[in-house]
């Protein structure tokens, strides 16, 4: 136990901790192999703050020179994290070299993707995609941000459009990050992208009409569609997008993701964005643009928003949910006037509204830069982790130019075979053939860098790269990449 500047306690585990002298094998190494045991077994939980290397040297007797051997070398694994004035805590790290699941967890054959998609089992490494870091947002600027939403009176008759004031900070966030020439009254607040992707489809679809969806692409776009009665027409989509010359003539609007497709991984070309906006004219179609993962980009420079380019075209749809979190439920929705105003009747119709203390906590931190300082320190982050996957499965790795997902591209009958043993030592991944609506065509290995720690993509990537070459997983350091090929589909 000790005391800190401020006269707090703080405990230290008392650690069953034994070196014996002699042994043949260095202090340093017995030390480093019991603290690693104890974290496996979580005797040291995340976040546990470890003793001072004076400290624990005096307790057992060593030199401060072994403690500190031993600690450097569990940073270097990344079991470790140092916080600054602090101290040594045991980093949120799940052992993905534990022992299989226990018999009764396995399951059958197969049973390994199984599952929920939006649950981890305890200690696993989820490199499934969908989810951001929230763990380090600036906890400060969140409580302020919530404190001046609360000085906002309730109004008893919501704007169905949203809170003016978000509008008019958005406008001018949209502005200077994607050169969206738009102005607030042309946005409309939602709770998200799957709620702006239902106010389009109720407003414009009618039972039987056709729509386009990435073939791979988002499963829950074609879910939404099918619900409001649309029939749904798989559009096929390559290294760079969807194939905008094989589009139909009948759609009554097609759903994409042209600044990072989901799960490919493709940044539309422009030349083929500006075929696309051609095609919607001349058949009068929607394009309905989910600005997916537009924030972040990598060695690429932006490309226009398809909205940008035609606005009487497109529908822009964006979320907060990679920006911020997916539990703030705030995205917006871009349309020429004449469109908008319909999707607001229907909203009206649907009594469907987005909460205003959210949108006030939200335009709090837009107006102050908070999510501007967030997403600068989040790039450099999440272009970490995108370097070690790169790293790690660099030859058949697809899509990382932009956005916190990659695809790894595998032979189709390779792709069980690695989700399930990556399953079984604690590493979940998504797969491309989940978002297939026909026959898999594209086959892969989807791994989203969101929500794991780096330390925790390292090890994850590494046993995702033994299994893909059939050898036991290890924790060894990646090589350095190889040059990619181009995928052959």
């Amino acid at each position: 136990m000790t005391t800190s500047r401020q006269g707090q306690v703080r405990r230290t585990p008392d650690l069953p901790l034994v070196l014996a002298r002699g042994s043949g094998v260095s202090l340093a190494v017995q030390l480093g192999d019991q603290l690693r045991a104890a974290m496996r077994a979580r005797v040291l939980p995340a976040g546990e703050r470890l003793p001072s290397t004076r400290g624990l040297a005096s307790r057992l007797g060593v030199s401060r020179t072994v403690v500190t051997e031993a600690y450097q070398q569990l940073y270097a694994e990344g079991w470790l994290e140092g916080r600054h004035g602090s101290g040594t805590y045991v980093a949120d790290l799940p052992d993905v070299a534990a022992p299989p699941l226990a018999p009764d967890r396995a399951g059958p054959p197969g049973a390994a993707v199984a599952y929920d998609y939006h649950q981890a089992a305890d200690g696993a490494i989820d490199l499934r995609p969908g989810t951001s870091w929230v763990r380090d947002f600036d906890q400060a600027a969140w409580r302020r941000a919530w404190r001046r939403a609360a000085e906002v009176p309730l109004s008893s008759r919501p704007d169905p459009y949203g809170l003016p004031r978000l509008r008019d900070a958005l406008a001018t966030h949209l502005r200077r990050s994607r050169a969206v020439p738009v102005d607030p009254a042309d946005i409309m607040i939602t709770r998200g992208t799957g709620n702006g992707l239902d106010l389009v489809a109720a407003t414009l679809l009618r039972p039987g009409d056709r729509v386009g969806v990435e073939e791979p692409g988002y499963s829950k776009a074609r879910t939404i569609f099918a619900a409001r009665g649309a029939e749904i027409v798989p559009c096929p989509v390559d290294e760079d997008g969807l194939i905008v010359d094989d589009l139909p003539g009948d759609l009554r609007l097609v759903y994409t993701t042209p600044a990072h497709q989901f799960p490919c991984g493709g940044r539309l070309p422009i030349s083929r964005r500006e075929r696309l906006l051609h095609w919607a004219r001349r058949t009068g179609a929607v394009i309905v643009e989910d600005d997916y993962d537009a924030e972040f980009r990598y060695d690429a420079a932006p490309l226009p928003a398809l909205y940008g380019l035609d606005p009487g075209s497109v529908v822009l749809l964006g979320t907060m949910s990679k920006s911020l979190a997916s539990d703030v439920g705030v995205g917006w929705l871009m349309a020429s006037p004449a469109l908008l105003r319909a999707v607001g009747e229907t909203r009206a119709r649907l009594s469907d509204r987005t909460p205003g203390p959210v949108q006030a906590a939200v335009a709090v931190l837009v107006e102050r830069g908070d999510l501007d300082r967030h997403l600068r320190r989040m790039r450099l982050e999440y272009a970490r982790r995108r370097e070690a996957i790169v790293a790690a499965l660099g030859p058949l790795v697809r899509g990382d130019t932009a956005g916190l997902h990659v695809m790894v591209e595998l032979p189709g009958h390779a792709v069980d075979r690695v989700t399930e043993g990556a399953a079984r030592r604690g590493v979940l991944v998504d797969t491309t053939g989940r978002h297939h609506h026909g026959p898999v065509r594209v086959h892969g290995l989807v791994l989203g860098y969101g929500s794991a720690s780096l330390p925790d993509v390292r090890k994850g990537c590494a046993v995702i790269a033994s299994l893909i070459k059939g050898a036991p997983p290890a924790c060894a350091a990646p090589a350095s990449p190889a040059p990619r090929a181009r995928p052959p589909w």
